[in-house]
């Protein structure tokens, strides 16, 4: 919601009715009204989508009816208007909506302000529309809006077959020609895009090493000897796949369930080529709502030109994922019901935000068939986001400065060395966190000295000058590898993973740090240790990486030996870690839900705590003024870092290096030249002192820059 209404007002104001259309179905009210304060204190309804009273007699919240929230509006202190939502069937408005529909009063604020100014308009109603929204988790940002495709594995016309050895001979003809298709986008892929070409190869070789699996097809042939089709036959054997992999328990490979359909799939349209059919060719500009996708069969819609993609069963670590991201493909997933009510298409607009008010997710959402006042707020958006970005471009070369002249150093967390293009486009200072597990968990297992060599000696080659801090491989928890044999474990998140891996399975860190250290071939070199809950883990990683670089030369020209701050247990041992590390850097999703032990994967829990309440702002000001006083350099490269409102609080709580995603770096830029930090500091500083045991400080924090143009 908020995304969506900052883009909708970001470039000028927006009308009231279109507010008010947005911020109810947004919230799922039945009715929100929208009232402006007159010079005689009334409130006067200026727009509503929905039946709604005329006046509202004082700005104070009247008796209102269970489900129904009414909120006032401020401007610099100023009451200019109110929002007054209600619910259906009077269900009520947690907590968590209560603040986001707070933070929406705010960025309302200057519209309603200017609308106040004016002479009193008539009220503008809209009534609901038969358009339906489903929400999900965002997988790759962005906004598109486009017709629905609707793939999947249909029904064989043919369920058997008097002659099996001909119905072999069919399924040995598709097998080759599926594996002739398969190696032939391995081998098209830089050209074909040439953006995402190095992630697009790893992972259709791992898609390879499925299709060249030989048991699966044995189970297929085994059902053709019983009668069956050979098409009869891979679609039974992908059926009862699908549901034995959907029931283990290892996250890695479930994932693979869409691999193997995607490959039952080209099977079939390799045995119905032979019989003389034709696939059906989409509408550029398409959005692809699937159960679940293969990285092939995701390519080649990519190559007819598919611009957005809604799966229902995919997580972060999932193949198409991994390709969604590398090709720039909108993505949303754990959308429910989207497939069974849309038809072949329907217009959809797909609105995979970067996340919610806490970087949460919650905002990504597909609307199934927009009414055209819908259509029009998105569409707005849509061009207000175009617009936006130009405006952006203009400062890729410009340094980062605060209007009081402070310097920040903005840096990227990448993860494959197709997005180092980002480094030139962004004007990003370099590579604050390389994430070197995602390369491996596009291949599907970890690879050898030599593979991973090559990709770290790229990562420096292309970055030249500019600092690169890579972190060693953080597998384990949500992260695995077919190869890893990690026990299950009721919390994964708290277990055996990331360090601690590397530190019980030493052969494989010291293989991964050796291929750095080759990597680098005398130039500088900066590795960073994840999941450091002690200083003799510190010591150990480090003993490890010092003993291999006896072995390898040319040594480093510098090498730099860091740590992540992400387990609260170092916070009291800070000061002796200061001494003995080169540089910190905070992980905060991870500090976030070890402080507040809080999963951040649990939809019920991962908002419920926010990075801007008053303890993990202490907790990030101690740390930032204790670095400072050590001469250590400290950054921060979690989520939040790419989120203004936070990144900003960082910058003003003492932190002058950001790392985030590449999408954040230009408008970061934008609103740290409108910002005064030392007023600022003394701002949050003051509003620290005086929190009185709020849960979250994000609505003043919020308002402060608002009133001050900061950030909106």
């Amino acid at each position: 919601m908020l995304a969506l209404l900052g883009r909708l007002i970001a470039e000028e104001p927006a009308s009231l009715a279109s507010i008010a259309t947005l911020l109810a179905a947004e919230t799922g009210a039945e009715c929100c009204s929208i009232h402006l304060q007159r010079a005689d204190g009334r409130l006067e309804l200026a727009a509503s989508e929905g039946p709604c009273p005329q006046i509202l007699e004082s700005p104070t919240p009247p008796p209102l009816a269970a489900g129904s929230l009414h909120l006032p509006v401020r401007r610099a202190g100023r009451l200019v208007g109110a929002l007054v939502l209600r619910r259906p069937g009077g269900a009520s408005f947690t907590t968590e909506e209560h603040e986001a529909i707070g933070l929406a009063a705010v960025l309302v604020a200057p519209n309603l302000a200017a609308a106040v100014a004016r002479p009193p308009e008539p009220a503008t109603f809209t009534t609901p529309e038969a358009a339906r929204r489903f929400s999900g988790r965002t997988l790759v940002p962005g906004l598109v809006i486009g017709p629905a495709v609707l793939p999947g594995l249909p029904a064989p016309q043919r369920l058997t077959a008097d002659d099996p050895e001909a119905e072999l001979a069919r399924l040995h003809r598709a097998v080759a020609a599926m594996r002739r298709e398969i190696d032939a986008l391995i081998a098209a892929g830089p050209e074909a895009s040439r953006k995402g070409a190095g992630v697009v190869r790893d992972v259709l070789e791992a898609y390879r090493l499925i299709a060249a699996d030989p048991a699966w097809l044995r189970r297929v042939c085994e059902m053709i000897h019983t009668g069956l089709s050979a098409e009869a036959a891979v679609h039974r054997v992908a059926g009862e796949l699908r549901e034995r992999m959907r029931r283990i328990p290892d996250a890695y490979l479930r994932e693979r369930t869409a691999d193997i359909e995607d490959l039952s799939g080209r099977l079939l349209a390799a045995l119905d080529e032979a019989a003389g059919a034709s696939p059906v060719e989409p509408t550029p500009g398409a959005i692809l709502l699937a159960r679940r996708l293969g990285p092939a069969e995701l390519l080649t819609w990519h190559a007819r030109g598919l611009a957005g993609l809604v799966v229902e069963e995919a997580s972060s670590t999932s193949h198409a994922a991994i390709v969604a991201r590398a090709l720039g493909i909108p993505t949303i997933s754990g959308v429910h019901g989207l497939i069974e009510a849309a038809e072949p298409g329907d217009e959809i607009v797909l609105d995979a935000a970067e996340g919610g008010p806490r970087g949460d997710g919650s905002l990504a959402q597909a609307v199934l068939r927009p009414s055209p006042e819908q259509r029009r707020i998105y569409s707005q958006a849509l061009e207000a986001a175009r617009q936006r970005l130009a405006s952006l471009a203009t400062l890729q070369d410009r340094p980062a400065t605060s209007r009081d002249g402070v310097a920040v150093r903005l840096m990227l967390n990448i993860g494959l060395p197709l997005e180092l293009a980002q480094l030139d486009a962004t004007g990003a200072e370099g590579i604050g966190l390389f994430r070197t597990e995602i390369a491996m968990m596009a291949r599907g297992a970890v690879a050898e000295v030599a593979e991973q060599a090559a990709i770290y000696s790229q990562v420096l080659e292309v970055a030249g000058a500019r600092p690169v801090q890579f972190r060693t491989l953080d597998l384990g928890g949500d992260k695995l590898l077919a190869d890893n044999d990690a026990p299950t474990e009721t919390n994964p998140a708290m277990g055996w993973r990331s360090l601690r891996v590397g530190l019980d399975r030493p052969s494989l860190m010291r293989r991964q740090l050796r291929a750095l250290l080759l990597a680098a071939a005398g130039r500088e070199l900066s590795v960073m240790f994840p999941m450091v809950a002690t200083i003799a883990e510190f010591r150990a990683a480090r003993a490890l990486l010092l003993a291999e670089a006896e072995r390898v030369r040319p040594m480093p020209a510098r090498l730099r030996v860091g740590t992540m701050l992400e387990v609260p247990a170092l916070m009291w041992q800070i000061d002796a870690l200061l001494a003995e590390t080169d540089f910190v850097s905070i992980g905060t999703n991870d500090l976030m839900q070890f402080l507040y032990a809080a999963d951040r994967t649990n939809p019920a829990i991962a908002s419920r705590y926010d990075l801007l309440a008053p303890a993990m702002l202490g907790l990030i000001a101690d740390v930032a003024a204790r670095a400072r006083a050590a001469g250590v350099p400290l950054s921060v490269c979690g989520e939040a870092a790419g989120r203004p409102i936070e990144a900003l609080t960082l910058v003003g709580l003492g932190v002058t290096s950001l790392s985030m995603p590449a999408p954040a770096v230009l408008p970061l830029k934008a609103a740290l030249g409108a910002l005064d930090v030392a007023e600022f500091g003394t701002f949050l500083r003051g509003l620290c002192r005086n929190q009185n045991g709020a849960s979250s400080l994000r609505t003043d924090i919020t308002i402060w820059l608002q009133e001050r143009n900061v950030c909106g």
